[in-house]
């Protein structure tokens, strides 16, 4: 899917014409404010081509208010340095002047998608490592912090005041629950889960 958001009917239909052609999905919006609210973001790699200067408002406020959630290519009439800047420190893909040649258009396009391709399976692993980690009780959760930090089952015991017999089975159902075939693999899981609670928190 590519969404094209430009105030400008010829040059919706100029971006959009060439993607169609070459089998894309696409959904045209003449203003930032409708993208935004009925644009489905969320089920299919998607990118979107943006008018850096749009009347309600920049481009570079769009691209901040989707927080990085699909990849952004910024089109413009003007080479605006630091605007390109900007734009591209904040992650933008791709930044390219009207009128766009089909060819860099579709070449933009396709490394954004599979940008986009990339983002999606990242966040679906993480969904299903955050399942995994919602099934642990509150003790396997405490087992499974200490273990990651590399401590030993004696270790666990202690510090949490039972039996070092009672922390291998907490261990066992632990490695059961987060599907981890390994030690390094329940760090690399775990890093993930305690990484994301950071970034809520």
């Amino acid at each position: 899917m590519v969404f094209v958001v430009d105030h400008d009917d010829d040059m919706r239909g100029a971006l959009a014409r060439p993607l169609r052609s070459a089998g894309y999905r696409v959904e045209a919006y003449d203003c930032a404010d409708t993208f935004l609210g009925y644009a489905d973001l969320a089920h299919c790699p998607a990118c979107a081509l943006l008018d850096l200067q749009l009347p309600e408002r920049s481009g570079l406020t769009v691209q901040r208010k989707l927080h990085a959630t699909l990849p952004i290519i910024f089109i413009s009439g003007h080479r605006d340095v630091s605007a390109v800047v900007e734009a591209m420190k904040d992650g933008a893909t791709d930044f390219l002047l009207k009128p766009v040649r089909d060819s860099l258009l579709l070449d933009a396009t396709g490394r954004a998608l599979e940008r986009s391709r990339r983002m999606l399976e990242s966040r679906r692993e993480l969904a299903d490592i955050q399942h995994r980690a919602s099934r642990l009780t509150p003790r396997e959760r405490e087992v499974m912090t200490l273990v990651v930090a590399g401590c030993l089952n004696k270790q666990v015991a202690s510090e949490l005041g039972t039996a070092e017999k009672t922390i291998k089975i907490h261990r066992a159902r632990v490695m059961e629950k987060m599907k981890a075939k390994s030690l390094p693999e329940l760090v690399r899981l775990a890093d993930k889960v305690f990484a994301d609670t950071d970034r809520v928190s």
